[in-house]
């Protein structure tokens, strides 16, 4: 398998990238950054803009689990630089509220046309844990300034680091993935860069509310573990076309597997 790496820094809940956001949370320390060995550039357009909302069920043995909703925005520029607002909200279901409720967002401004994070806010709710993160990316100095629950901390991070959120629409706006290739990403969360390796798999049919379509099974291998995981492993379906959309993901537990799938926002929001 053909190897290379991106200087990006580390994930959540790819469902916390998108399950990653969700769900998992981090708690091995963090592992050292890799050298960047080679850079891939990202399409000139985004396959996605202002006003796509992607909303997925969370099941677990069939039981309804939760809801993750991904919304990109207009957001202010930026030191005279357009930006776009990422979103992600993740619910626990009345059954698992019962026992471990869930109430999670994570808001994510970035450059529009880089896709470098700016500024990330995530307020996180997991059963009795409670946190609030505030990170303003400072890439030219190659530093954060990470505020967690009131406390801040200036940390050093690699070039072109992004956030949990950001490296998921980075991933998708990157123009060439290949079966048997892998990428190395850097993510920066909770005050920690974290190598996050993804790994495209293979060619896939699925079908969905949405119908069958064709798409790219990418594993992403994460170097700690989340509250429901057995092993730091999240598979990603994306549709193999320009738009990388992603219609599921799954994430092996203690008993079983969590999946997300996609079931509103596959077509295209309207233009306005």
């Amino acid at each position: 398998m053909s190897h290379f790496s991106l200087g990006i820094s580390r994930p959540t809940s790819l469902l916390r990238l998108v399950l990653l956001a969700l769900l998992l949370v981090p708690d091995s320390p963090a592992q050292p950054s890799l050298e960047q060995s080679e850079r891939l550039s990202i399409v000139s357009a985004p396959p996605f803009a202002a006003g796509e909302r992607l909303t997925y069920a969370l099941s677990w043995f069939n039981i309804q689990a939760g809801t993750a909703v991904m919304e990109v925005a207009e957001s202010k520029p930026i030191q005279g630089r357009a930006t776009l607002r990422l979103l992600t909200t993740a619910t626990s279901g009345p059954l698992v509220t019962k026992f471990y409720p869930v109430d999670n967002r994570v808001e994510s401004i970035v450059d529009a046309a880089k896709l470098s994070p700016q500024h990330l806010v995530f307020r996180r709710r997991e059963g009795k844990r409670k946190n609030d993160f505030d990170v303003t990316f400072h890439h030219a100095e190659g530093t954060v300034t990470a505020i967690k629950d009131g406390v801040a901390d200036t940390l050093p991070i690699p070039p072109e680091t992004h956030d949990t959120i950001s490296c998921l629409y980075y991933i998708r706006s990157l123009p060439s993935l290949v079966p048997g290739t892998s990428l190395i990403m850097n993510v920066h969360h909770d005050k920690k860069n974290y190598r996050l390796e993804l790994q495209i798999e293979r060619v896939e049919r699925v079908k969905g509310p949405w119908g069958e379509v064709e798409t790219l099974r990418i594993l992403a291998i994460m170097p700690f573990k989340g509250i429901f995981l057995n092993e730091g492993n999240i598979r990603v379906w994306v549709t193999n076309d320009a738009r990388r959309l992603p219609v599921m993901m799954k994430a092996k537990v203690i008993i079983g597997s969590v999946a997300a799938k996609l079931v509103d926002g596959f077509e295209r929001p309207s233009a306005k």
